[in-house]
């Protein structure tokens, strides 16, 4: 019996946790550590029509429970990956959840229709909060996000996620998307903050603000994925500050179908798939599967 198989959005997970966008890359880091194919899914960096340069340095910094980054998006651009990337990436037998952005729709759009032939998931990037301050207009205004979304549902044929912002009005936006056609919601894009240098008397950041992510953030996820479900029948793709197998167990009883694990590969590259491992254990001594948790705390008690 495989306590932890889920299908989301019509393709079948041997196992419910995923890699978080910007902090796998495409996997090759990873593939002589452990088969690729052993993790639900990659999500990959975020892909852009062009090549990006990202953000100046220093693009990271730690914080309590957490960390800052601002790395800007910084992408060799969809046609290169595409040439070597993404094609390695399937033949390692992953599942794949390609996250796509671009400054205006028809960009979302192009590069949705490159990838489209490697991936199983587009997740659409509406919400990086360390580029352009965190306020592209799609990424809080439900109907600029409507168009982008309708765009890309045009450009492939594959299962589509809006990926929200914490840093915006999540159920409105949520709202125009389901309108407008989206598939499925992936949450929590990181938190908006700062860091400051006493002896520079500077931000940390060469970018000055950037995206707070790891556990301190895991509260804020586990409410928003949980009032996004009492909204919404579109499946949820939750993240935000998952280190453990009772983080992810979290996330599900909110109301995430699939848990992505990000900052926590950083110090632990085996994180995927030791939380995996421990959400397996906890289920078996229960006599549950991961289905039994998901959207369990919205039950009548």
């Amino acid at each position: 019996m495989n306590r932890l198989e889920v299908e989301f959005l019509g393709v079948k997970f041997p196992n419910p946790i995923v890699t978080a966008s910007g902090t796998f890359n495409f996997g090759r880091e990873y593939a002589h550590l452990y088969p690729l194919a052993k993790l639900g899914a990659i999500t990959t960096k975020g892909v852009s029509p062009r090549p990006i340069t990202g953000a100046p340095t220093p693009r990271i910094t730690e914080t309590p429970m957490g960390m800052l980054n601002a790395i800007g998006l910084e992408n060799k651009g969809v046609d290169a990956y595409v040439a070597d990337e993404l094609p390695w990436l399937k033949e390692q037998g992953a599942r794949v959840i390609v996250n796509v952005f671009g400054d205006e729709p028809a960009h979302f759009a192009a590069v949705a229709t490159k990838v489209s032939p490697y991936a199983d998931l587009i997740e659409v990037n509406l919400s990086c909060p360390n580029v352009h301050g965190g306020n592209l207009p799609f990424a809080h205004d439900p109907q600029a996000a409507a168009v982008v979304l309708r765009a890309v549902k045009d450009a492939t044929d594959r299962p589509v996620l809006a990926k929200l912002s914490p840093n915006g009005p999540i159920l409105p936006v949520a709202a125009a998307l389901e309108e407008a056609g989206v598939d499925g919601f992936s949450l929590i894009n990181t938190l908006l903050g700062m860091r400051m240098d006493l002896d520079r008397k500077r931000p940390v950041l060469g970018n000055r603000q950037g995206g707070l992510s790891g556990p301190a953030i895991k509260p804020v996820a586990v409410r928003l994925v949980y009032e996004l479900f009492r909204n919404t029948d579109l499946p949820i793709l939750g993240m935000g500050g998952v280190t453990t197998g009772e983080d992810a167990l979290e996330l599900a009883l909110a109301g995430a179908r699939l848990v992505a694990v990000g900052t926590a590969t950083f110090a632990d590259p085996y994180a995927p798939l030791r939380i995996a491992a421990e959400v397996d254990r906890l289920l078996a001594g229960r006599g549950e599967t991961w289905l039994d948790w998901v959207g369990a705390a919205h039950t009548p008690n």
